[in-house]
């Protein structure tokens, strides 16, 4: 009998199940590492499965690499890795065959090409989608029904307390099974693939696992983080009952937003309009809504076919998820334009990795929206998340395996973390008692799509005086509250040591950065080269 190979009895455990992870532990047992992957939830509960617009990727014969890679660094403010989005977009397409291979139908149109979609801030409609909007489901469940005919063990109700360090280098987590008992499992590689924190703001289109838990414990662990300052806001989500994105592939087909009077507004803000960066879009949308005394915007969608039943059609076919979320709350978007209104979406910062996924603590890797690769810059291009997910999540996997045949377990360089600004003096009787609301209202009032030291400097205060506060957690919602108020510190300190406006990071008190890239042509200016290329 041959004797097992150093990577076949390498032990990996990823934590997370969404498209990184899976991808992860998909190609580290392809080369014959053993991999547990645990979740805190079902396997199939990740943020990817709520991905409506679609992946982006270089695959059409007319579209450019050189495209994608402008498009994204465009979008990331002057802040992206050029190193990072070159990987992104020159490995994304054979990812995307990849996805193909293991099932996930892409919508094609009648003459059997792949259809494609257009979204804010690309040059070009290089957006594939399945099922209309169900992207995410279409590729969690594929990735989902191979993870499940593979050798990969899966622990779900498995929350990521802590890491476990000896020596200096991570060996295992500290889970809480069940939200019973606790349990260790050691390992020779670990990888976070945990998502991101939409659960720190009040209005969030995450789901409620999107707690920061990866990000939390690594910072625990002394591993560097960064860009925490970075949270991007959908500009359009749905302003009636429970929070619910509205693609912005809706705007990419053609559907306009307009102020209470009927007027587009989008325009005064960027000469794209309603396809302008989110920053700006979201951050036009905002002050739209002060303007009329907090009330929403609204999404027309009425412009997209000339009759109301080619419209009604034209929607439901298109987007079937969103048009059943819009139906349920008692609204019928092909006759009347919807109210919309901005959300926490997406963090850009997170945990600091090379190309590879490694970070700065040896055996410890991090892959997804809970990485800092430098790809997405100060501002995430529409759709690249998971591509993202799906091109990260493969290198990490593969090099596990070689990480493990070398045995040195090599770690990357971090950066030095900003030295945080004293809190100032909060009077405990003033502050709410904690609470995971109260910490969301504070957050979106002080720390979200708009900023200054004023509120920043109240909101580090009331975080201060929380964490001064003795706590014993013991369920999973206890963690979960811990790892939130800890993000949110780092969150803010790192929003006020950041004094310039810089792509998701606005403060109102601050100039433009000279770094925040709007001098580039805008998007329809990049369309047109690109055409006459």
């Amino acid at each position: 009998m041959t004797a097992p190979t150093v990577a076949q009895r390498a032990h990996a455990v990823v934590v997370g199940s969404g498209i990184a992870g899976l991808t992860v532990a998909l190609h580290a047992v392809e080369h014959g590492c053993r991999v547990t992957l645990v979740t805190k939830d079902v396997l199939e509960h990740a943020n990817t499965r709520y991905a409506q617009g679609g992946i982006a990727g270089v695959m059409f014969d007319d579209d450019r690499t050189a495209d994608h890679e402008r498009d994204t660094l465009t979008a990331g403010a002057g802040l992206a890795d050029p190193e990072a989005v070159r990987v992104l977009v020159e490995e994304g397409p054979a990812r995307i065959r990849e996805l193909i291979d293991l099932g996930v139908g892409f919508d094609r149109g009648a003459d059997g090409d792949f259809v494609k979609g257009l979204e804010a801030a690309h040059s070009y409609p290089r957006i594939l989608h399945a099922g209309g909007d169900a992207t995410g489901t279409a590729i969690e469940k594929a990735l989902v029904a191979r993870l499940r005919a593979s050798r990969v063990r899966v622990v779900e109700h498995a929350f990521l307390i802590d890491l476990v360090l000896t020596d200096g280098r991570v060996t295992g987590v500290d889970l809480l099974v069940e939200d019973e008992h606790r349990e260790r499992v050691e390992a020779d590689a670990i990888v976070l693939a945990t998502g991101g924190a939409g659960e720190l703001y009040a209005h969030s289109t995450n789901p409620a696992v999107a707690t920061g838990d990866g990000i939390a414990a690594a910072i625990r662990a002394g591993a560097a983080v960064a860009d925490l300052e970075f949270f991007q806001f959908h500009p359009t989500v749905l302003a009636v009952g429970d929070s619910f994105l509205v693609s912005e592939a809706v705007r990419g087909e053609g559907a306009t937003l307009v102020d209470e009077h009927g007027r587009r507004f989008a325009f005064d803000a960027h000469p794209d309009g309603e396809l302008a960066p989110r920053d700006v879009v979201s951050r036009a949308i905002a002050q739209q809504m002060e303007a009329q005394d907090g009330r929403p915007v609204f999404l027309d969608a009425t412009v997209l076919r000339p009759t109301y039943d080619e419209r009604r059609a034209f929607l439901a076919r298109r987007f079937p998820t969103i048009d059943r979320a819009v139906r349920d709350r008692g609204l019928d978007w092909a006759a009347a334009p919807i109210p919309v209104t901005p959300a926490a979406h997406y963090l850009m910062g997170g945990v600091v990795t090379d190309l590879f996924g490694r970070t700065t603590l040896p055996g410890l890797y991090a892959v997804g929206e809970v990485a800092r690769t430098g790809v997405h810059g100060a501002n995430r291009l529409a759709s690249n998340s998971l591509l993202e997910g799906a091109v990260f999540g493969a290198r990490a996997g593969d090099v596990i395996a070689s990480d493990a045949a070398t045995g040195i377990w090599p770690a990357t360089e971090g950066f030095a973390a900003p030295v945080a600004r004293p809190a100032p003096a909060t009077d405990a009787a003033a502050a709410a008692a904690f609470s995971r609301a109260a910490l969301q209202e504070l957050l979106w009032e002080d720390a979200g799509l708009v900023r200054d030291e004023t509120g920043l400097g109240r909101a580090a205060g009331v975080l201060a005086t929380w964490r001064a506060q003795p706590r014993e957690p013991r369920t999973e919602h206890d963690f979960e509250d811990e790892n939130l108020l800890l993000l949110a510190v780092r969150l803010v300190d790192a929003a006020r040591e950041r004094r310039e406006s810089v792509g998701a990071h606005h403060r109102r008190d601050a100039g433009q950065s000279e770094n925040a890239g709007r001098g580039i042509p805008s998007s329809t200016a990049l369309r047109q080269e690109a055409l006459a290329c």
